[in-house]
C-alpha cells in the first residue's frame, strides 16, 4: 500500500481535505520537518514545503516530493533521491490578487485609522465639526501599478487592476510567455528600474531565487515615487530589510503591505516577524502571510494533491512536474 507523509504544520492543514478526496486506500502519516526524517524509509509521497539532505537520504523508495505551495525556494533539488519527482501547486492567484487590491485600497484611503478614529469618536471626515476636512483621497483609477513577476499571480492581479481602470507595467524573467494585451508595459528584467519610476503601486510577485534575493535595495527603492505604496505577497528577501524600513520610516515611500516576513514562528508564543521594528509604522500594513489562505486555494491544491497521489501509484508523472 502507498504510504503518504505530510511533513510542517502548513502540510498538515491539507492531509483532511486530501484524504477526504482520495479514492487510492494509502497509510497517511503527519509529522513536523524533523520528526518525520525518522519515518521517511516507507515513504512513496512526500507532501512537504521544505526537503534537507536529510530527508534525501533517509527517503529509500521516495517517488515523489509534493510542494504544496508554488514556492520551491526550501526544496534542496540536489538532494532529491534518484528518480523521484518533483511537483507543485498554484490554486492561489485569485486569492492574493485580490489580496493586493484590498491591501492598495485599504492603505491609499487608511481605513484602520479612520475606523480607529470613530470608535474614538472623531470623524476624520468633511462631516467633523470644528476642524477642516482631510485631503480627499486619490482614486485607483488611471495610477500606474507596477507588477515584478508576470506569472499566474501577476496576471490575475492585472486582470483585476484593469477593471480599476489602473495602467499596469509588468516585468518577468521571459517576456516570451505572456501576451502584452492591455498592458501599457511588459519588459525584461532590465526594464525593473523603468517599472519603479512609473509605479504609483507596486506588487511584487515574484518567486525567491539567487537572482531575486535581495532585488529591491536602497538604490532601487529611492527609484521609487515619494507617494508610491509597494504591497510584498512573494517573499520578503526579494526585498531588502533595513533599505525597506528606512525607505518607510523615513516617509520615502508612502506605505507598504507585507505580507511575507523575514522570520517566521519556530515555536508557540508571540513572534515579531522581522529585525527592523515595521510594527511601529503607521504606514505599514502588517498581515502574517495569509494572502492566497482562501476556500478557492484549498481546494484547488487538495485536489490536485489528491490526484498526484494515485497518479504516483499508476507510476504516471504528476500534474504540474518540476523534474
Amino acid at each position: 500500500m502507498l504510504q503518504v507523509a505530510f511533513a510542517g504544520t502548513f502540510s498538515a492543514t491539507l492531509e483532511p481535505p486530501v484524504r477526504a478526496r482520495l479514492a487510492t486506500p494509502c497509510d497517511v502519516i503527519v509529522g513536523d520537518e524533523i520528526g518525520i526524517v525518522s519515518r521517511l524509509s516507507d515513504v512513496d509521497v512526500l507532501v512537504t514545503l521544505v526537503f534537507t539532505r536529510e530527508m534525501g537520504a533517509a527517503a529509500k523508495r521516495l517517488k515523489l516530493v509534493q510542494v504544496p505551495g508554488a514556492g520551491l525556494d526550501r526544496i534542496d533539488r540536489s538532494a532529491l533521491p534518484a528518480g523521484a519527482s518533483l511537483a507543485n501547486v498554484y490554486g492561489h492567484e485569485i486569492g492574493i490578487a485580490e489580496y493586493v487590491l484590498g491591501a492598495m485600497l485599504t492603505l491609499t484611503r487608511g481605513f484602520a485609522r479612520i475606523d480607529a478614529a470613530l470608535r474614538r469618536g472623531a470623524w476624520e471626515s468633511q462631516w467633523g465639526v470644528g476642524a477642516p476636512p482631510p485631503a480627499p483621497w486619490p482614486e485607483l483609477a488611471g495610477k500606474t501599478l507596477g507588477i515584478l513577476g508576470y506569472g499566474r499571480i501577476g496576471q490575475a492581479l492585472a486582470r483585476r487592476a484593469r477593471a480599476f481602470d489602473m495602467n499596469v507595467c509588468a516585468i518577468r524573467r521571459d517576456v516570451t510567455r505572456s501576451a502584452a494585451d492591455a498592458l501599457a508595459f511588459l519588459g525584461g528584467p532590465d526594464a525593473l528600474d523603468e517599472v519603479l519610476r512609473r509605479a504609483d503601486y507596486l506588487a511584487i510577485t515574484l518567486s525567491l531565487n539567487d537572482s531575486t534575493r535581495g532585488l529591491l535595495g536602497g538604490h532601487e527603492l529611492s527609484l521609487m515615487k515619494p507617494t508610491a505604496v509597494l504591497v510584498n505577497v512573494a517573499r520578503a528577501e526579494i526585498v531588502d530589510e533595513d533599505a525597506l524600513y528606512r525607505a518607510l520610516a523615513d516617509k520615502r515611500l508612502a506605505g507598504a503591505a507585507l505580507d511575507v516576513w523575514y522570520r517566521y514562528p519556530q515555536a508557540a508564543g508571540p513572534t515579531l516577524p522581522a529585525r527592523q521594528p515595521f510594527h511601529e509604522l503607521a504606514n505599514v500594513l502588517m498581515t502574517p502571510h495569509v494572502s492566497g489562505w482562501t476556500e478557492g486555494m484549498l481546494e484547488a491544491r487538495a485536489t490536485l494533491i489528491a490526484e498526484n497521489i494515485p497518479r504516483t501509484a499508476r507510476g504516471e508523472p504528476p500534474l504540474n512536474l518540476i523534474r
